[in-house]
């Protein structure tokens, strides 16, 4: 079996797992499994592993910028940009633009509001989508 073949397969099957069955999965590939709750994020860390594993991970240039300390650390979505969440079960998605946040079809004033209105509680919206690192103010 190709090299390719058995990326697709292994992706493939990828797919079709449960929460469980992605962590068992992460655990005999790799060891000690994230504490993702996600099932769709851990599902799509599992597969970019495996790829990476035969095709390469993040090139030199990808590395080095990572590794920079003095870039900001508030990052603010472009128009355009689309962000998704899981809660509850549930997928949400956002799109960034000019005039604000489009969230089910109607636009919002800010990403902390769509935030507000899905969880039912006072959230960051840029944390609760997954714009800044837990200990960024």
């Amino acid at each position: 079996m190709s090299r390719n073949a058995s990326v697709t397969r292994a992706v493939a099957a990828i797919t079709s797992m449960s929460l469980a069955e992605l962590r068992c999965e992460w655990e005999r590939r790799y060891g000690a499994a994230p504490r993702h709750r996600s099932a769709d994020l851990l599902r799509r860390v599992l597969a970019w592993r495996v790829q990476a594993d035969v095709y390469g991970g993040l090139d030199a240039a990808t590395k080095k910028l990572l590794a920079r300390e003095d870039l900001p650390l508030r990052v603010v979505p472009p128009p355009g940009m689309r962000l998704a969440r899981e809660w509850a079960g549930r997928t949400h998605e956002v799109v960034m633009v000019e005039s604000g946040v489009v969230y089910e079809g109607k636009t919002w004033g800010s990403l902390s509001e769509i935030a507000r209105h899905i969880t039912g509680m006072r959230w960051n919206g840029p944390r609760f989508f997954g714009l800044r690192q837990a200990n960024v103010r």
